[in-house]
């Protein structure tokens, strides 16, 4: 998953400290990020000594390093953050910029997590300029990461939303389903986000039932995963159908939704997401009720 950066260690923490010349400066375009290209045509995250090189600066790189945000560590390592729409001080970067989905196949998978993670603190900073209460400019807080209203005081911090995702298992073969929109047309599992008031457990339940038509009785933990594409933390289950078997589909929702045994179900190009790893449990022999 793409979490799992071991032997990397991940320091989520909020601090207050000036970044160093071999630190990464994550540099945004509204929502894009600006990313180089290495001799060989790889894409790379640039540290702020190479921000010097690559880009004809309007300010001295101290004034960069001056007004860059603190977002995390990785190992030694902090990473940084500015934002052209926040008055950024080089020149355009057209040609160079990418939507956060480009970290879906970055490479080294760690620089992927800490890629797809700053667009998340990204999104946040842009989305909460303004205070959603009284709509007076908000200012960064100095102690921790989130956004306050000078005028009325209201503090906003990062959108995480949690969602359930569940394989639901009936006699040695799992349910799979397709979305009905979006650009991911893969087999998936059957997933949504928590209502106010809801279990998880009981997320999972209404999920199942509502896109697909069926029940499930017997629900196992397995895992959970940040998941900063779309804000959200996963949080999965393997479920037994109980009752019936037969799919009632949810047409709003998916377009597909059938029954596979181990060896039906297809191959996957990497384990990046929960629903991947999951599914590939089931397939290689997994039995999570055991």
């Amino acid at each position: 998953m793409i979490h799992k950066i071991e032997p990397h260690i991940y320091y989520p923490e909020f601090r207050c400290q000036e970044p160093k010349a071999e630190d990464f400066l994550l540099i945004f375009d509204e929502n894009q990020i600006y990313l180089p290209k290495d001799q060989d045509g790889r894409l790379f995250l640039p540290t702020f000594q190479k921000v010097r090189q690559l880009l004809k600066l309007k300010y001295p790189l101290e004034r960069l390093m001056l007004d860059a945000e603190y977002l995390f560590s990785i190992d030694s390592t902090a990473f940084y953050r500015l934002n052209t729409a926040e008055g950024s001080l080089y020149l355009p970067l057209e040609g160079q910029l990418y939507p956060p989905s480009v970290f879906r196949t970055f490479q080294p998978e760690y620089l992927a997590f800490a890629g797809i993670t700053a667009c998340q603190i990204n999104r946040f900073r842009l989305d909460r300029k303004f205070c959603g209460r009284c709509g007076a400019p908000t200012v960064p807080s100095a102690t921790e990461r989130a956004c306050i209203c000078p005028q009325c005081g209201m503090i906003e911090y990062p959108k995480i939303s949690p969602a359930v995702i569940t394989a639901v298992i009936h006699q040695d073969k799992l349910l799979l389903t397709k979305y009905a929109g979006g650009s991911y047309q893969n087999w998936a599992l059957v997933a949504g986000f928590v209502e106010v008031g809801e279990t998880f457990k009981g997320a999972v339940r209404r999920e199942v039932r509502e896109e697909t038509g069926l029940l499930v009785g017997e629900i196992v933990y397995y895992k959970s995963q940040p998941w900063s594409f779309s804000d959200s933390a996963m949080i999965g289950f393997f479920s037994k159908l109980e009752g019936p078997d037969t799919i009632t589909l949810q047409k709003s929702e998916l377009s597909e939704a059938r029954w596979f045994s181990r060896e039906e179900i297809p191959e996957f190009p990497s384990s990046l997401s929960i629903a991947q790893e999951m599914i590939k449990y089931f397939k290689d022999g997994g039995n999570p009720f055991s």
